[in-house]
């Protein structure tokens, strides 16, 4: 579609569209986003073939990564510090479980049940060992989970993950080179630095209707965005680092919170979800369902198998256990990046790709929907949000966050 105006009214309907299946059927927007990119791009692309939602539109393609990285930056912010400190046991123990267990299960899966080859099989392992930040994020926001100790712990579980998803990606298939050693070095300078610079700077030139705040961390998440690609790392990293270093500072300031968040949910999280959504080929799924199925189960599995127990370990009692295994066994970001990834270099195939980005959604929606219909702990939702009845709620629309 040549007319980027129509684009947009088309993408925009889809979000408020939505938005509005969401707040009827009590689901996620974000996970009800997903869906609806999936089948827009299946509808649209058969009714008037060509690229469909153009979902390649750069353009396009630059709201959904802004969106990632803003959002994953606001996952991060919202980390309390002196809970991480007093927590970092259990979210080291559940993260690593998290990332170990379904890494190697997923790989054997694929080599030895699915026939993939060796290189194949350790990109399955790295993409459905992810845990989605974004997903996690948005859910708690929308229950209001994400302003209590368990909410937090989840979050910095759901960090440690991805960080080993991450690293496991650099080391097999993403060279060392000394562009990595600068990345490295101008990360610490950059994460030592923030924290410092930061609230004097926002203290001195900052509460002016010129937004200057949100100016100046998107020159960050942008600027280190930037580095983390040429460095062939992900721009999301450094995006979530950001927001934790920050944690103590924008964290607490919660009308620029706010505000970012209207920023976010309410233009940039809807192209990302959606976009991701498109990805699905629907026709490579129906020509192989047993593929998907057995990668879905591989990954959920194996997910559970790792996060439960040591979820248990940590003493979560009353459903709480359960609802934090099934939002670690979440995927879409990392997962979807490393697909990409392996598309790109010529490790999987475009049928792989089909069936793994499908599996990774899959895991975004289904566990998140049985986590929140029959999972899910009351008895830790602030009162406030408690009283409101969440689950009538559903994930519909507080008034802080559309997503």
């Amino acid at each position: 579609m040549d007319n980027v105006w129509f684009l947009a009214a088309l993408w925009v309907g889809l979000a408020l569209l939505a938005t509005l299946l969401a707040i009827w059927f009590r689901v996620s927007t974000a996970l009800s986003e997903i869906v609806v990119g999936t089948v827009a791009q299946l509808i649209i692309g058969a009714a008037v073939g060509g690229t469909g939602l153009a979902a390649q539109t750069p353009w396009v393609g630059f709201l959904a990564g802004t969106g990632a990285i803003v959002l994953t930056f606001l996952a991060g912010a919202e980390l309390d510090p002196t809970v991480f400190r007093v927590k970092w046991r259990e979210a080291t123990v559940v993260g690593l479980a998290g990332f170990l267990a379904p890494f190697f299960g997923c790989a054997v899966i694929a080599y030895y049940v699915l026939g993939w080859d060796l290189r194949a099989s350790w990109l399955t392992g790295v993409a459905l060992s992810t845990t989605s930040v974004a997903v996690v994020y948005a859910v708690m926001l929308e229950l209001g989970f994400n302003v209590t100790e368990y909410g937090k712990v989840i979050l910095a579980s759901c960090f440690i993950n991805d960080l080993g998803t991450v690293i496991a990606l650099g080391l097999i298939f993403a060279p060392f080179t000394l562009r990595t050693v600068v990345f490295v070095v101008v990360s610490v300078v950059v994460f030592i630095a923030l924290p410092f610079i930061t609230p004097r700077f926002f203290r001195r030139y900052g509460g002016r209707v010129s937004e200057l705040e949100a100016k100046f961390i998107l020159l960050a998440l942008f600027g280190m965005g930037g580095l983390a690609l040429w460095a062939d790392s992900e721009p999301v990293l450094p995006a979530y680092l950001i927001g934790m270093v920050l944690a103590g500072a924008v964290g607490k300031d919660h009308e620029l919170i706010r505000r970012l968040r209207t920023l976010t949910f309410g233009l940039l999280t809807p192209f990302y979800f959606i976009r991701a959504g498109s990805f699905v080929s629907v026709p490579a799924l129906v020509a192989a369902p047993g593929v998907f199925a057995v990668l879905f189960l591989a990954k959920t599995v194996s997910k559970i198998a790792g996060v439960f127990p040591s979820v248990k370990l940590f003493g979560h009692r009353q459903g709480a256990d359960v609802y934090y295994t099934l939002l670690m066994s979440t995927g879409l970001t990392f997962g979807t990046i490393s697909a990409l990834f392996g598309l790109n270099h010529g490790v999987i195939t475009a049928a792989q790709y089909s069936h793994l980005v499908a599996a990774v959604i899959g895991s975004a929606v289904i566990p998140t929907l049985v986590a929140n219909a029959f999972f899910m702990p009351r008895h830790l939702l602030p009162a406030s949000a408690s009283a409101e009845a969440p689950a009538e709620r559903g994930a519909g629309a507080p008034e802080t966050s559309p997503s």
